[in-house]
């Protein structure tokens, strides 16, 4: 095989798995084999407040919430993820933004709207 085919079959293999490194993920770093919660986590990410690394261009707004959700089910932290903050290259290189949640239960974002109104 030629040195040019082998160049185009590299580039082709490694784009298409690059294609997987692009999905959003939730940002959450340990201390590992550490017994104390207080000290377990590092970082803003914790269960009850997931941050997601997501890319604008490769990823939707309801991904990057549907994500949270669902790590606020997995944690028992909550049912809903509530966006609190975004940061702009604050994660890695292909996924350079942070988006910050909370986790509530439904009925308690419903008695804060009421108690607002």
């Amino acid at each position: 095989m030629s040195s040019f085919k082998v160049l185009c079959l590299s580039l082709t293999l490694l784009g298409l798995g690059a294609c997987s490194l692009l999905n959003p993920f939730v940002d959450r770093r340990r201390n590992a084999g550490e017994k104390d919660m207080n000290r377990l986590y590092v970082g803003e990410s914790t269960p009850q407040n997931p941050a997601v690394c997501y890319n604008y261009f490769t990823a939707s707004l309801e991904d990057i919430q549907k994500l949270a959700d669902e790590e606020c089910v997995k944690q028992r932290t909550g049912d809903k993820a509530i966006m609190e903050k975004q940061t702009y290259f604050s994660c890695r290189l292909l996924l350079p933004n942070h988006i910050y949640f909370k986790c509530v239960y439904e009925n308690e974002e419903d008695n804060k709207n009421e108690g607002n109104e």
